[in-house]
């Protein structure tokens, strides 16, 4: 994608496009549990964060150090519920992509900083390793047309289904990568994705069928990087 895109113009209630890979092109995803907890992430940080219950179960006398440990780190933990809209993600062995919405001008800034902190802590962590994971600063595309809103959701979910058939450490053959596609096509609903706007630019009676032939169709992704 085009190096100008390291220049972010954060508008309000902006769409943007929002890409990053690992540091020399590395793998950031080495098996299942690494998608798992990336996407955990995006979760705990998009749905509401239920204090009053988190509260409670802190101040429960049976509750232990250790829960209330984990407990306290969650009512730290930041949220972004009614600032960030998830509209597609895609990830990759070693980069993502996601499709947002924000309500703030600098809501994405933030988020981003968050998650790409945590995983990175996450990931150092697990396999022993300090440093930089990511090759550079996230980039963001502003969305600035009907033609690139469309189109943006097709480059994402076209990558993960370029995958499919390929057998990923950690993951079962035939799987494609971790996306939104199946939110999209009605055959799964995750509380945290929302695929109603682009959904409404398609048949008003199948919007998913259309949805799938427009995203399957036989057009290289070239293409459609050109149009996004």
């Amino acid at each position: 994608m085009p190096a100008k895109n390291r220049v972010k113009t954060y508008i309000e209630n902006g769409y943007y496009h929002i890409y990053n890979r690992g540091v020399e092109k590395r793998k950031i995803f080495l098996d299942e549990q690494d998608y798992k907890v990336f996407l955990s992430y995006l979760k705990e940080y998009l749905l509401p964060k239920n204090e009053a219950e988190l509260q409670e179960r802190l101040s429960d006398p049976d509750t232990s150090y250790k829960e209330k440990d984990k407990i306290l780190k969650k009512l730290r933990l930041n949220n972004f519920t009614g600032e960030i809209t998830l509209l597609a993600y895609c990830l990759m062995p070693n980069h993502f992509h996601f499709f947002i919405k924000q309500k703030n001008a600098l809501s994405i800034d933030k988020f981003m900083q968050s998650l790409c902190t945590r995983y990175t802590m996450y990931f150092n962590r697990k396999y022993k390793r300090i440093g930089f994971l990511y090759q550079d600063t996230y980039k963001a595309a502003l969305t600035t047309n009907d033609s690139q809103f469309i189109y943006i959701s097709k480059y994402i979910h076209k990558q993960a289904l370029a995958s499919q058939g390929r057998t990923l450490q950690g993951l079962q053959g035939g799987q494609s990568q971790p996306s939104s596609y199946p939110d999209y096509l009605g055959t799964r609903q995750t509380e945290w994705v929302h695929p109603e706007e682009t959904l409404a630019h398609f048949s008003k009676t199948t919007p998913a069928p259309s949805y799938q032939t427009f995203v399957e169709e036989n057009e290289e992704l070239g293409h459609i990087e050109n149009l996004i």
